[in-house]
């Protein structure tokens, strides 16, 4: 039988091998535990910074928060886009550096900006931006200095490559992620910031090929004509799209000033195509005599009517420019301009239909566009004898250009009015329209607009092929209760190729001066509609044919062989 020896210190020996392993898995737990809440504290250290570091800064673009939508042309081309910047901004808190001499350097790396300004941001009681958009070089610079107390933040920044190009239908985006000021940005903002939406870009109706070709020929006739300004759009006569909209002087979007207070005609950021409004003169007439004949007013071309002598109504005289002394007909009307033949008409068929004509036109209200800045029009308020015979050719009421292109769309396309749109519009997309204009007038229409080109006082617009058809229109600007005899807004609206029409092209120029001091739209607007005409028709699919033509052959013997005149 075996015998079992305990010895004495067997048992204090066991219980201090276990007393060390706890006191080891207590410090292992110690050290576990400390290192969660170490890491804990880096966590919730690092979300603090990527969320909130920013309301320090007032400016930086939310983390995390998808960037504003492109806008591109028909074509894709890139116009308005949102991209990664740099900007620099101190802490006057943090500075080691005196804060004059700071300034004073910083003044050196960005010239266009003063000293003292500089000097206010860095001795200030917060933190502020010392540049907004700073160039890599730029940066570097900065960073040189070794100045703790100023920082790099990057944020998404709004930039417009084509600069000055398309300015005042793109509008501009003060913030990447915040509302759009005007333009394209502020009307279609719900769409460029729907984060559903903005992997996509915003296709606008523009051509920018098409844009630039017209900003540069009204800026070319700007400058000849010295002119106060001008202004134009091509529009789509079958859909309503603005396949360009100009207007002179531009303004850079990369580039805002402070414009407040400026009135329309004083701030570069007017687009004068909708919020200018004028009384755009004789390119009235073709849209009251349509009017008449849908109503039956008009029959026959050839009937003629009276204007021997200036028209005397209610104390005031309808006179002509350049007067006939005879008797005219319809086509001797429009492409004499005659205000005495237009009134004449429009006093034979009464105010009600021309009311009705305008108002279907859209002249009574702000012009269907999707832009948010659009002038009003100036509706008569008494419709007597009086204004509707001056309204006929197009005195006494003030619409925006972009109201008489539309007009001149449903003159020509067979007598549809469509609203017109900056949206890039598939198929099935464009708008029925609806009918202000028979299509027979329309054809009829056609012809002669045509022939005012072809033999009449628009034939400085007279493209070669493209079947140019138009109206002049050159109206007195009222000023201080009265007509200023020497300060003209000139208008040519036109449409092409009118055998089969595609395309408005409007001008307008206010206060230019032409060849020999002349100031009508013959010798001012016109042209410039030839130069666009001939610059954009391949651009957009239409090319020279001088084999094809509308045919007016029953109409040119109607007109007497008087040379042709404004």
């Amino acid at each position: 039988m075996a015998t079992i020896i305990v010895q004495p210190g067997g048992a204090r020996a066991g219980k201090q091998r276990v007393d060390l392993t706890t006191i080891a898995h207590n410090r292992l737990m110690l050290l576990l535990i400390l290192f969660m809440l170490i890491t804990g504290v880096v966590i919730l250290r690092l979300t603090w910074v990527g969320i909130f570091a920013g309301s320090g800064r007032g400016g930086d673009v939310a983390a995390g928060l998808p960037a504003r939508a492109d806008i591109v042309d028909r074509n894709g081309v890139p116009l308005a886009r949102t991209m990664d910047a740099y900007s620099i901004a101190a802490r006057p808190s943090k500075l080691i550096s005196d804060p004059a001499d700071l300034a004073r350097k910083l003044h050196e790396i960005f010239p266009d900006e003063p000293e003292a300004a500089f000097y206010k941001k860095l001795t200030g009681k917060g933190w502020a931006y010392l540049r907004r958009r700073a160039l890599p070089e730029e940066v570097a610079a900065v960073n040189a200095l070794g100045e703790i107390g100023i920082e790099f933040p990057r944020e998404k920044e709004r930039l417009y490559p084509q600069r000055t190009l398309a300015a005042h239908v793109l509008g501009f985006a003060p913030d990447a992620d915040g509302k759009g000021g005007m333009g394209v940005e502020a009307a279609f903002n719900d769409r460029l910031t729907d984060a559903a939406l903005r992997g996509q870009p915003f296709a606008m109706s523009i051509d920018s090929r098409v844009q630039g070709a017209l900003e540069s020929e009204l800026y070319a006739q700007l400058v000849q004509t010295r002119a106060k300004g001008a202004s134009g759009v091509i529009l789509d006569a079958n859909s309503g799209e603005v396949i360009a909209m100009a207007s002179i002087p531009v303004f850079d979007p990369n580039k805002l000033q402070n414009y407040a207070g400026k009135s329309c005609s004083e701030s570069p950021l007017c687009n004068h195509m909708v919020q200018a409004r004028y009384e755009l003169g004789s390119a009235f007439k073709p849209l009251s005599i349509a009017a008449a004949m849908d109503r039956g007013v008009v029959t026959s071309m050839s009937k003629t009517y009276d204007a021997t002598a200036p028209l005397g109504i209610a104390g005031f005289r309808i006179k002509d420019d350049h007067p006939l002394g005879r008797w005219i007909n319809v086509p001797e009307i429009l492409v004499h301009s005659s205000n005495i033949g237009t009134a004449r008409i429009a006093d034979q068929m009464g105010a009600e239909p021309l009311q009705h004509l305008f108002r279907e036109l859209h002249f009574d209200q702000r012009a269907p566009i999707e832009l948010n800045e659009r002038a009003g029009t100036l509706w008569p308020a008494n419709w007597g004898r009086i204004t509707t015979l001056t309204v006929s050719y197009g005195h006494g009421i003030a619409v925006t250009p972009l109201h008489l292109a539309s007009a001149y769309a449903a003159l020509v396309n067979g007598g549809l009015w469509r609203p017109a749109t900056l949206r890039k519009l598939k198929a099935e997309e464009v708008p029925e329209g609806r009918r202000v204009f028979s299509a027979a007038t329309s054809a009829r229409m056609r012809q002669l607009l045509r022939m005012i080109v072809a033999a009449g006082t628009g034939r400085s617009a007279d493209a070669k092929g493209y079947r140019v058809g138009g109206k002049t229109g050159s109206a007195e600007k009222p000023q201080e209760g009265r007509y200023n005899k020497t300060s003209l807004v000139t208008t040519f609206a036109s449409a092409f190729p009118m055998d089969n029409p595609r395309y408005v092209v409007l001008v307008t120029m206010d206060e230019a001066t032409g060849q020999y001091g002349l100031r009508t739209a013959a010798w001012t607007a016109a042209p410039v509609v030839k130069r666009v005409v001939e610059r954009t028709g391949p651009m957009l699919g239409v090319l020279p044919d001088e084999r094809r033509d509308v045919d007016i052959s029953d109409l040119m013997p109607l007109l007497h062989g008087d040379k042709e005149k404004e």
